[in-house]
């Protein structure tokens, strides 16, 4: 009996350690060939010397399995190091079939104390990350259509997060990257489809060590399996990159503990129009003050509301 991902591979990033490390062996599970990425930074703000070791003992641990894995230890933030694991993944397989992006760091701070490179920092591994592979992935599989002359088989994983959609009010950088991340996922699900390439984020809940401080006081339970593990999040990815989901393209989806939620597109929830050519400040205080009379202060664009997710 064949496995969904059989004769497939993938890269996935930041797959050293937590959400990538569990995606990355559910990926092998389902047969995929593995390129192992992980730039090994032990500080999850990005601090610390750089390690081979996390990427190596997640790659021993797929072909300890039976599975086939190469371990990468490139920044995918740098354009060059991006495009070198792409082609690595090529030389080594053949060819690309699956990106699951999932490279993060954390430089918490509220926004009126937040230090330029804090800002940057952010922005560059998490989005600027996630469009070096995407950039690379996608022009392989560009040339591969054109050359056949037919659509060819890609997925793109990326990972965001519900920072973007509800807040988190000492997370600036992080959560605007997450929601560039979206935009950039929609973006690519349009320009590749015919390519036959489809693009999807998640917005994994997991207990990880970027997420140490919002789970805190979540214990894991003393016996069965956590519901924040991050086994919980890796089949929704086998699934994203699977055959089954050739028809999920441009998705956002929440995932954690056994539950998996699509998320809509933002919808218009009211709709003022002016009795003359253009408003005037008095008719828009009469108009949307009333609306907006009684609400929670902070809330954002009701999100929280529709979605029916809780902050923090």
């Amino acid at each position: 009996m064949s496995l969904p991902l059989e004769g497939l591979a993938a890269v996935v990033t930041g797959a050293g350690r937590g959400l990538g490390r569990a995606e990355a062996l559910e990926l092998a599970r389902l047969g995929a060939a593995v390129v192992v990425n992980d730039y090994g930074q032990p500080g999850r703000d990005g601090s610390g010397e750089a390690s081979a070791a996390p990427a190596e003992q997640v790659a021993d641990e797929i072909r300890a399995a039976g599975g086939k894995a190469l371990a990468h230890t490139g920044d995918v933030a740098d354009f060059s190091q991006a495009r070198e694991l792409v082609e690595s993944a090529v030389a080594e397989f053949g060819k690309l079939d699956i990106l699951v992006n999932n490279a993060g760091i954390l430089r918490d701070r509220m926004v009126f104390s937040m230090a330029e490179d804090e800002w940057d920092s952010v922005i560059r591994v998490h989005l600027k990350g996630h469009f070096n592979t995407t950039r690379f992935a996608a022009a392989h599989w560009r040339e591969r259509s054109k050359a056949a002359g037919a659509p060819v088989y890609g997925r793109i994983v990326n990972t965001s997060s519900e920072a973007f959609l509800a807040g988190s009010a000492g997370q600036p950088n992080y959560a605007a990257a997450k929601g560039g991340i979206v935009g950039l996922t929609t973006s690519t699900a349009l320009a590749l489809a015919k390519y036959g390439v489809t693009a999807n984020a998640i917005c994994p809940r997991a207990r990880t060590r970027m997420t140490e401080d919002v789970f805190a006081g979540l214990q894991q339970p003393d016996e069965g399996l956590d519901p924040l593990a991050p086994e919980h999040v890796a089949p929704l990815v086998g699934y994203l990159a699977s055959p089954a989901a050739g028809r999920v393209n441009g998705q956002l989806l929440v995932v954690h503990g056994g539950m998996v939620a699509v998320v809509e597109r933002p919808r218009v929830r009211a709709k003022f129009d002016s009795k003359q050519d253009t408003f005037t400040h008095d008719e828009l205080d009469a108009l949307l003050t009333p609306h907006y009379a009684g609400r929670p202060d902070g809330e954002t664009f009701g999100a929280v509301e529709v979605l029916g997710l809780k902050r923090g």
